[in-house]
C-alpha cells in the first residue's frame, strides 16, 4: 500500500465517522487487474496498519455491491476521482452510484501501483531527489544480471512514464499527527529508508513503539540511501516515503533526511531519546566504515527488534518483480490499455453529469 492509498484512506475518513476498508483477495485482483506485488495477507496487515482505518474487510467482492454495504452497516462508499473497471469492462462502482450511495475523492496524482512496478522494472533513479552526497553503483539484494537482461532494449514508456511526485507542506500536515510528546514520555528513536512501505516496516515499527510512549522516525534521503544501498535504490524519493512513514499508526513524528548514523543532534535536539531500535539483521556500515549506532550503544539505550516480517525487506519485493518480469510487463501493457478504456468512461461520464447538471 503506497502513500496515494493512504491519501484516499485520510479523505475517506474525514467524510465519516468510521472508516471500513475492504480488501480483495489475490484472486480477484488478478482476474481483474492482473498479478499483485504485495501478497494477500501482506496487504490485509498494510491496510490496517493505516491510521485512518477502523476495520478492515477481508475478500471483499471487486464490484461492490449493495449487499456488501447492508452486510457491514455502510452508509456509502468512497472512490477517487477515476473510474475502475472489473475484468468486463463494467464500472465496479455502478450499483452503489445508481443507489447515490457513492462519494469521490481526489486521486493523489503522481504515484500508483502500476507507476512504481515501472520503476523496479527499469530500476531507473529519475525519481530521485538530487544532492550533493556522492553514490556508487554495486546493488545490493538483487540480481544484477536479471535486472540487466530484463532492462536492455524496454522503452520507458512501455512501462511507465516515470512520474516526479511533489510534495507540500500542507500535505505533510495532513499526514502528520501533529502530537508531541507528553511530560514523562519515553521517546524511542528508529531510522531507516523505508523504502515501499510494507508490512516488515510496519511491524517493526510496532514493537519498536512498544519500547516507549512516542516513536520517531527517521528517515533518510535518496543520496544517503543510495551511497549506502548502490544501483537505484531507493526505489521511492524522500517525499514519498516520508508519507508512506507519516500514515502508520504507529508513528508519532518523522525526521525528514536524517543522518545515516545516529548523532548526538540526533538524540538531544529533536526530543530527548530515551531508546534507539533496530531491527535484528544485518546492518551495513555507514560510508566512512563506523557503525550507525556507535553512539547509543556507547550509552547503552540500544535496542534490537527481532519480528516475524524480518525477511520481507524492499530487496524482496523488488526481486518478486524481476524474478517474475514476464508476467509484469504483461501486466503493465494490460493496465495501459485497461487505463485508456477507463479515461474514456470517466469522459463519458463528466459529459453526462454535464448535461445533467450535477
Amino acid at each position: 500500500m503506497h502513500f496515494g492509498h493512504a491519501n484516499a484512506l485520510r479523505q475517506a475518513r474525514a467524510m465519516g465517522d468510521y472508516l471500513v476498508v475492504g480488501v480483495h483477495s489475490d484472486a480477484e485482483v488478478e482476474q481483474n487487474k492482473g498479478p499483485c506485488v504485495m501478497k494477500e495477507e501482506e496487504r490485509y496487515a498494510a491496510v490496517a496498519g493505516c491510521k485512518w482505518v477502523d476495520e478492515v474487510v477481508r475478500d471483499a467482492p471487486y464490484v461492490t455491491t449493495m449487499e456488501m454495504l447492508d452486510t457491514y452497516d455502510i452508509d456509502f462508499v468512497v472512490h477517487g476521482d477515476d473510474i475502475t473497471t472489473a475484468a468486463d469492462g463494467s464500472d465496479c462502482y455502478q450499483l452503489v452510484k445508481d443507489a447515490g450511495r457513492y462519494r469521490e475523492c481526489r486521486r493523489t496524482v503522481g504515484v500508483s501501483t502500476t507507476e512504481l512496478v515501472g520503476r523496479m522494472l527499469l530500476l531507473t533513479r529519475d525519481h530521485h531527489i538530487r544532492g550533493s552526497r556522492s553514490v556508487r553503483s554495486p546493488i545490493q539484494g538483487v540480481d544484477a544480471a536479471a535486472v540487466a537482461d530484463f532492462s536492455q532494449g524496454i522503452p520507458a514508456g512501455a512501462l511507465t512514464g516515470i512520474a516526479h511526485y511533489l510534495s507540500t507542506s500542507k500535505k505533510i500536515v495532513q499526514f502528520s499527527s501533529g502530537r508531541e510528546p507528553a511530560p514523562g514520555d519515553r521517546v524511542v528513536y528508529v531510522d531507516g529508508a523505508f523504502d515501499l512501505f510494507h508490512t516488515g516496516h510496519i511491524e517493526f515499527l510496532r514493537r519498536a513503539r512498544e519500547l516507549g510512549d512516542y516513536l520517531l522516525v527517521g528517515v533518510h534521503d535518496d543520496q544517503t540511501v543510495n551511497a549506502v544501498k548502490g544501483s537505484s535504490f531507493p526505489v521511492m524519493n524522500l517525499q514519498e516515503r516520508v508519507l508512506g512513514v507519516l500514515q502508520c499508526r504507529y508513528v508519532d513524528e518523522v525526521v525528514i533526511g536524517a543522518p545515516y548514523s545516529v548523532t548526538k543532534d540526533v538524540l538531544e535536539d529533536v526530543y530527548h531519546v530515551d531508546a534507539v531500535a533496530h531491527g535484528a539483521s544485518d546492518q551495513p556500515l555507514d560510508i566512512d566504515g563506523k557503525d550507525p549506532y556507535a553512539l547509543p550503544k556507547e550509552r547503552g539505550i540500544y535496542h534490537e527488534v527481532d519480528h516475524p516480517g524480518l525477511n520481507l525487506t524492499t530487496s524482496a519485493i523488488i526481486n518478486r518483480i524481476i524474478d517474475n518480469r514476464h508476467v509484469y510487463i504483461e501486466r503493465q501493457a494490460r493496465k495501459a490499455k485497461k487505463a485508456v478504456c477507463e479515461a474514456e468512461a470517466e469522459q463519458r461520464e463528466k459529459e453526462v453529469r454535464a448535461a445533467l447538471h450535477i
